[in-house]
């Protein structure tokens, strides 16, 4: 949270009016003019933008239903014009004329902005603020604001072409997210519009900016928190030049805890040269810590200004005291890639974010705090925001600083080459990255700056294939000009040049012995080792794809990795057309943006076998994906005394397709996200097994405790019947991985087949989930058929469901309603087990469970 409470600001978002013109058809002054008639035009909520205005008017269809994106590419080759008027004060305040900006926190992409039917300013850049001095234009009473934006052609349709740029060629040259423009996840929809507040600012004689705040260091029983902030004057040329004392400038600074005690405090600082800089001494500080490690405790920082004894202005921040470290070697010399947190190496689990919806300017604030609160749930303790979006909105941040989420930041460059050599082009990056990081520098949640998002792995991998014959435009990006604005405005935070990045002994940039890695041998079947200039050799077949490559790699930080899964049944059957839900339709196929379709059936082929209708494919992708991403995961954490995180691709949707998230569109869960709350687990036991080898027993401690106790080793029939069981003694340090027995195989199945078994691990004397496997894959799987009795409670609006006769395969829960919360989903249960899940909505108090949908991949309810 970051609020400006001292200066007066006046909230200009809320209802505008939009129009489209064909280019060239109006003249601009005549458009913008502070009296138009404009009581005709669209009505259009700010922040949003034109596609999601027209949707709510009816006056396209629901972009996401069908094929209907396709239908309104209209919208992008027009010249779109937003107004609205405001009521202006000019009493209030007397003595020194006040000084008004107006601040634009996004427009998408080229905007020229009227205040009064005066041209103010252009912009160029979808992904920073715009602030314009509005000053001489503002009048008592009546204001209009216009805000005309160009269609995007306009702007690249004469540029250079070059050899690389993913999904299009019109992106390298402009500053816009470049998803927007189609991804292997989401549609084209190139939006346009005010995608952030609009706010009105008036000040007088000085104002606070750009306040910066930083643990400098952390002691048992002190901590030093380094401010500094810029003090700009307001005044006029002639109001400075009739005051006869120079104005004597101050600043008060303090820290608050949870209690709105004065922590720290620094009072009456002189202001010299425009700045104000502090290091305020915290006794007894309380940290900020990632939710699974501790209290992610935030504190309140003040910033106060005076000038002339007179309160001008006031800052205030929520702040949490942490030190933040990438360690790129450990004690021995040896590479390594780990976070050290507040002096703590952490491991990182969590995944990898894109934007929650193509309609960036749509998304609500609800939409970020439940996504963040659901990676909380599955123990996640990090997010990467990937390139290919925007930087995201400050309640992004707000909920990780809140809720303890680190943040991985990768700067706004994917998969392109772009124009490093071209002064106009650098100059509005080098105000993007400016404008970005002062804007986050102090969130608690920053972890890391990351340059770009597989454009160095990529560009030398496109070289060797020859698609690539150009130097290594925008290069000069991430290995000159952001580094070097780092240094200047954020130097205590980490930075990385792109992801992956690191290569030693010859290899490519993705290798696992340096650095981060993206493993795309699983689903994209890439071939792996591969040297620096060779030739990439993709390998499509059941090999070559399968999550059971996950094994073979032993990155030190796994930064992008996973498979599709199918999205839940009511988010397709919502935005489908009647008679097109069934596996292999048209709409089916559309939902999937993948280069390839043949990747996902060839890795349901080797493992649950292909589907033969809707319902099997749901279950095979998503079981596909949970118990791939387990199996990838768990080998990850037992070798954590190298591999020190792993991020998943990807955590959301940004629409209601087939992709690699664990959330669907609708904010469902897919089987994975529940699979998640046990292999994200801080204490994990993990089973380490291949067919016809030794079952290894493991457990994986991540919390800053030793663990004992004793580990159960059950395995049953499919019928239930117990067949072999043992326990063994846990001592597992902190941050540790832990072998506690290995196994013969044939001496735990006790006469039985391996696919007729399946096997459980049971702490006792810590806490740790039950973690449950089979011995082999689904299709070799001879599952007897189950039954599920299910009891309804409306009061505790909970479920109880019991399996009989046969071990119930993947227990699945579906409402009709996006939104739900399950306690848990997705699930194997034991003959004769229960299990109660409670299911709630951020709305909804009373669910209507009579529309409950239950079933299991071998059972229904009976």
């Amino acid at each position: 949270m970051v609020a400006n409470v001292g200066r007066s600001s006046q909230d200009l978002s809320g209802q505008w009016r939009i129009q489209h013109y064909e280019v060239g058809e109006k003249r601009a002054m005549e458009v913008a003019a502070a009296a138009l008639d404009d009581r005709f035009w669209i009505g259009a909520a700010v922040p949003g933008d034109v596609h999601g205005a027209l949707a709510e008017r009816g006056i396209i269809d629901a972009p996401y239903y069908g094929h209907n994106d396709a239908k309104s590419r209209w919208i992008e080759q027009k010249e779109w014009w937003y107004r609205t008027t405001f009521n202006l004060d000019l009493h209030a305040v007397s003595g020194e004329q006040e000084h008004f900006e107006m601040i634009f926190e996004g427009l998408d992409t080229f905007a020229t902005v009227y205040v009064n039917g005066h041209e103010v300013g252009r912009t160029a850049n979808m992904l920073m603020s715009h602030t314009f001095d509005v000053t001489r234009l503002v009048r008592p009473g009546w204001n209009a604001v216009a805000v005309r934006f160009d269609p995007l052609f306009l702007h690249h349709h004469d540029k250079e072409q070059f050899d690389w740029s993913s999904y299009t060629k019109e992106r390298p040259w402009l500053r816009k997210a470049a998803m927007n423009f189609g991804w292997d996840w989401g549609p084209r929809m190139v939006t346009v519009g005010i995608w952030g507040a609009v706010r009105l600012e008036r000040s007088r004689i000085a104002k606070l900016e750009n306040v910066y705040a930083r643990t400098e260091s952390i002691h048992t029983k002190h901590a030093r928190v380094q401010v500094t902030a810029d003090v700009r004057s307001v005044l006029s040329y002639r109001s400075r030049q009739k005051r006869t004392q120079p104005l004597v400038t101050t600043c008060d600074i303090r820290l608050l805890n949870e209690a709105g005690e004065v922590a720290a405090n620094a009072v009456s600082l002189p202001v010299t040269g425009g700045q104000v800089h502090t290091m305020l001494h915290v006794a007894d500080p309380r940290l900020w810590w990632t939710h699974d490690l501790g209290d992610p405790y935030l504190y309140t920082l003040e910033v106060t200004l005076y000038a002339d004894g007179e309160m001008l202005d006031q800052y205030s921040q929520l702040f949490g005291i942490r030190t933040i470290e990438l360690a790129l070697q450990n004690g021995q010399g040896e590479n390594r890639f780990a976070f050290i947190l507040n002096g703590v190496p952490i491991y990182a689990k969590g995944a990898n974010w894109i934007p929650a919806d193509q309609m960036i300017g749509t998304i609500p604030d609800t939409r970020y705090k439940e996504l963040v609160e659901l990676s909380v749930e599955a123990h996640m303790n990090m997010l990467r925001v990937w390139a290919g979006g925007i930087y995201e909105k400050d309640v992004f941040y707000d909920e990780c600083d809140r809720q303890g989420v680190l943040v991985w930041q990768d700067f706004a460059f994917a998969n392109a080459l772009f124009p490093d050599f071209n002064r106009d082009f650098m100059h509005n990056v080098r105000q993007e990255v400016r404008n970005n990081v002062l804007r986050l520098r102090s969130r608690t949640s920053l972890a890391l700056w990351c340059g770009n998002n597989e454009i160095d792995w990529l560009y030398d991998m496109k070289t060797a294939s020859g698609d690539i014959t150009s130097p290594f435009y925008g290069e000069r990006i991430y290995h000159e000009l952001i580094p070097e604005l780092l240094e200047e405005l954020d130097p205590s935070r980490p930075y990385w040049p792109s992801s992956p990045y690191g290569a030693s002994n010859g290899q490519d940039a993705n290798d696992p012995d340096t650095g981060d890695r993206h493993n795309w041998q699983v689903w994209h079947g890439s071939v792996y080792p591969r040297k620096q200039g060779e030739v990439p050799v993709l390998d499509y077949s059941i090999e070559g794809v399968t999550f059971k490559n996950f094994k073979k790699d032993h990155a030190l930080f796994s930064s992008e990795f996973g498979m599709h899964a199918s999205a839940n049944r009511y988010t397709l059957e919502k935005n489908m057309p009647e008679g097109q839900f069934y596996w292999g339709s048209p709409e089916m196929a559309y939902r999937n943006k993948d280069t390839n379709h043949q990747k996902g059936i060839l890795l349901m082929k080797g493992y649950t076998g292909i589907p033969r209708d809707i319902e099997e494919y749901m279950n095979f992708s998503m079981l596909t994906q949970a118990e791939g991403l387990r199996y990838g995961i768990e080998h990850f954490r037992r070798i954590n005394d190298r591999n020190r995180g792993a991020l998943v691709w990807q955590l959301n949707d940004s629409w209601p397709g087939t992709s690699w998230s664990m959330i669907d569109y609708e904010l469902l869960p897919k089987a994975s996200f529940y699979y998640a709350k046990t292999f994200f687990h801080p204490v994990l036991p993990s089973l380490e097994h291949e067919p016809e080898e030794p079952l290894v027993l493991w457990v994986v401690n991540d919390t800053q405790e030793g663990i004992k106790g004793h580990l159960r080793l059950n395995v049953y029939d499919l019928h239930g019947e117990l067949l072999y069981t043992r326990t063994d003694e846990v001592n597992a340090p902190l941050h540790s991985s832990t072998c506690i027995v290995s196994l013969q195989e044939t001496q735990v199945l006790a006469a039985k087949q391996a696919e007729e078994v399946i096997v459980e691990l049971v702490p006792e004397g810590f806490d740790a989930p039950v973690n449950r496997y089979f011995l082999r894959d689904p299709k070799d799987v001879k599952l007897p058929p189950s039954l599920l009795s299910v009891h309804l409670n409306e009061e505790d609006q909970s479920v109880t469901i019991t399996a009989s006769e046969a071990v119930a395969r993947m227990v699945k829960l579906e409402l009709p309603l996006g939104r739900v919360r399950f306690s848990d989903n997705y699930f194997d249960l034991l003959p004769g087990e229960s299990r109660t899940v409670t299911l709630r909505h951020p709305e909804i108090q009373a669910l209507p469970l009579h529309l409950l949908r239950i079933c299991a991949m071998n059972a229904q309810e009976g």
